[in-house]
């Protein structure tokens, strides 16, 4: 992992830092009380609790909501392996969601694509080249049970 991947992965995993960053650049993850529990080079964890500030009139989480946490899931993970390469822009080109069942406690979102995202942003060598990856994030509550899963596509430009 490169040194800036590290710093990424240290800043986002500190709540302190977390919070004070995402208030400025997101601030309904803030409000939200969405968390990053892990990140490395092949995942992350992100968890979204079930409360007031995420409950929907039918008494589940707000699917703008579960889909937050489903982006950051995935988002994070690129943003990480972004770190320290040449600048790159990056964009969601696509965003699909399937919800399974009601979600009703605290949800986990887990994306484990991080060698596969590797792979696009190794093959972007050149200077315009652009990549797409569709990465998957999927939701579970406190028993196990899945309750949505998000089909993210992310589209990458190398700048330089």
């Amino acid at each position: 992992m490169r040194k800036e991947s590290e710093i990424y992965r240290r800043n986002v995993l500190n709540p302190v830092k977390f919070i004070l960053g995402m208030s400025f650049r997101l601030p309904s993850v803030v409000f939200w009380g969405i968390r990053v529990r892990q990140l490395d080079e092949n995942n992350c964890r992100v968890t979204i609790p079930f409360g007031l500030r995420t409950q929907n009139p039918f008494k589940s989480i707000y699917f703008a909501a579960l889909g937050g946490a489903a982006e950051l899931s995935t988002g994070a993970l690129c943003q990480m392996h972004l770190a320290g390469r040449s600048a790159h822009s990056m964009l969601v080109t696509g965003f699909r969601m399937e919800y399974v069942k009601k979600a009703a406690t605290m949800v986990t979102f887990t994306c484990d694509q991080g060698i596969e995202l590797q792979t696009v942003l190794d093959g972007l060598s050149s200077a315009g080249q652009t990549g797409t990856i569709t990465m998957m994030s999927t939701g579970t509550d406190t028993a196990g049970d899945v309750v949505a899963r998000a089909y993210i596509t992310w589209s990458f430009r190398r700048k330089e």
